[in-house]
């Protein structure tokens, strides 16, 4: 049993690269330590000689521990270990043979490969390059690779390795055919899918091109599952077939739910939303936010564009209507856009706007309920233009990349539009993770509108600040031009401008579920100089299949409406 011991620490520390320790085994008994094995690696023939005297103590030491029975005191070991000087690599002869030999993406691999010559012979890197090669190989169609040469000598002497691993790449294979089936029942037209195939039939193969197909196909949300199985072992002329199954999602897709805000009240949320309303692939939906100040009615027809890859035109009508303590507001807006995935980060939308407002401030009102509210109407039509860019490790918890968006849009005095305007307004989001537990977010918001006539802008088409998303410990677009009534209540007017900014920082326990955050966030809406505003404050994080939940109570630092508020979202704001 000792020798076992000592025999599995040796084996233990080979993998890091120490093939020559000094173990020593001692059992310990009470007060009385005893050294059963004294040896190094590179002594195993003396080792071996004295393995019939360390068997003969051991049987010793068995006998009398039988002998003492349980007055005697229990028999411990104790292993110390001298790892001695690492087994670097003298020689590594690294190399792809074949077709692969010119492919510049496996060069790439091969320089970085570990370990490097006069490195520690670290088994796992060692396995985990090697596996990494070869799983590059499958993915860029090299599917004839094997080994040539799989070898790793190690001479304990000179506390060297010599590494020679050589892989025969075979021919390259390229695109075949490409063949979609939807069972138990054919939904789409069969022709619409063959559009989100990008590449020409005997271009190289890529698994890379297949990871994007079935992006492509489960954005569409027709599916509820997506199988792609290149079959290699029936290519023809080079030519990997692939087959591509698709079982097709429930037709329709029914929303109802709760809400409650301090603004609008409690409600209700009610909506369908039907996956495909014919073999073409459109799409509709309708929702209604019912709540006992504000009112929505959105209807949503898609239909699908892939000259950019996962496209829509989209035309949809909006119709809201908010009665709150401070503004009598209805609106009306029809927009028409088309939408694409410009790049595998970047995501297009180019919109045309018609829209139609009235609105009143109840301040404006004397009080006598004869009187009749104080209307003004807007009518605007303008396009705009919204990009969004997206680079992260994981888009329900990131931990490592960016995201931002930007949205410019303008109109035109006598153009369809009652007052020349032009606005540009800018988000990003920074993560950046710390070890297992912690990771800090920074976000950031600009916003500018250029116009002769901000009185005649609506409500709709001007910035605010405050609230979740914008200035925690402020209530919802308190920050920013208002007015006071005559109770000494203010209300937001909306301003031409807008910046904001947050420093959030959050630690999970134990790298689980549970977190808590400290943040602070500062910023204005504004017409002139901006008059800053800081909120600071705490909150609890739960990380859900959805995103993190978000508890957060802040305290507004400049003059706020309230001396605390609370926060409550789900979700990664991108």
């Amino acid at each position: 049993m000792m020798r076992a011991a000592g025999d599995e620490t040796r084996e233990a520390l080979q993998p890091f690269g120490y093939y020559s320790p000094r173990i020593v085994v001692e059992r310990v008994r009470g007060g009385d330590r005893r050294v059963v094995l004294d040896t190094a690696a590179q002594e195993e023939q003396e080792a071996s000689d004295s393995a019939a005297a360390t068997a003969q103590a051991v049987r010793e030491a068995g006998s009398t521990a039988r002998a003492a029975g349980d007055a005697q005191a229990p028999v411990s070991v104790v292993i110390t270990v001298e790892p001695g000087e690492p087994v670097r690599v003298r020689r590594a002869d690294i190399a792809i043979l074949g077709d692969g030999n010119d492919d510049r993406y496996l060069q790439d691999e091969l320089e970085d490969f570990i370990p490097r010559e006069g490195s520690i012979l670290h088994h796992p890197s060692y396995e985990a390059s090697k596996t990494r090669i070869s799983r590059r190989l499958a993915e860029r169609g090299y599917f004839d690779a094997d080994f040539s040469a799989r070898r790793v000598a190690v001479t304990r002497a000179e506390q060297a390795a010599d590494i020679e691993l050589v892989w025969t790449s075979g021919e390259r294979y390229d695109m075949g055919p490409t063949r979609f089936v939807q069972a138990p029942a054919e939904v789409v037209n069969p022709a619409l899918l063959e559009r989100l195939v990008y590449w020409d039939e005997g271009e190289y193969y890529h698994q890379g091109r297949l990871d994007r197909l079935r992006t492509s196909l489960a954005r569409l949300d027709y599916f509820s599952r997506i199988d792609i199985t290149p079959r290699p072992e029936d290519a023809v002329d080079g030519g990997v077939p692939v087959d591509v199954a698709l079982t097709p999602a429930k037709r329709d897709v029914y929303t109802a739910g709760l809400s409650y805000g301090t603004d609008s009240g409690a409600g209700i949320r009610l909506g369908q939303e039907r996956r495909y309303v014919n073999r073409r692939g459109h799409k509709a939906l309708w929702q209604v936010d019912y709540a006992r100040k504000r009112k929505t009615l959105s209807l949503q027809y898609r239909i699908p564009a892939f000259r950019w890859l996962d496209g829509w035109y989209t035309v949809g009508l909006q119709a809201a209507d908010e009665q709150t303590d401070y503004i009598d507001s209805r609106r009306v807006e029809f927009a028409a856009s088309r939408s694409g995935q410009y790049s595998r980060n970047l995501n297009l939308v180019a919109s045309m706007h018609a829209l139609r407002e009235r609105w009143a401030y109840e301040y404006e009102d004397d009080g006598d309920p004869s009187t009749p509210a104080l209307y003004r109407y807007a009518t605007f039509t303008y396009p705009s233009l919204r990009a969004t860019y997206v680079d992260l490790d994981d888009t329900l918890f990131p931990r490592s990349g960016y995201s931002g968006s930007l949205m410019l849009r303008g109109g035109v005095e006598g153009a369809g539009s009652e007052a020349s305007f032009f606005q540009a307004h800018a988000r990003a989001h920074w993560y950046l993770g710390f070890g297992e537990s912690d990771r800090l977010i920074l976000r950031g918001e600009w916003g500018r509108t250029e116009t002769s006539a901000l009185v005649d802008m609506p409500p709709s088409l001007r910035f605010y600040a405050g609230g979740d998303g914008s200035i925690r410990g402020y209530e919802w677009r308190e920050v920013g031009p208002r007015v006071v009534d005559a109770n000494d209540k203010g209300f937001a007017l909306g301003a031409r401008h807008v910046v904001s900014a947050s420093a959030e920082y959050e630690h999970y326990f134990g790298g689980g579920p549970w977190g808590m955050a400290a943040f602070v966030d500062t910023g204005s809406a504004f017409d002139g100089s901006p008059e800053l505003r800081t909120g600071v404050g705490v909150g609890l994080r739960w990380q859900t299949p959805v995103g993190p939940l978000r508890l957060d109570v802040a305290r507004g630092l400049d003059d706020p409406d309230s001396p605390f508020t609370l926060h409550l979202n789900i979700g990664t704001s991108l």
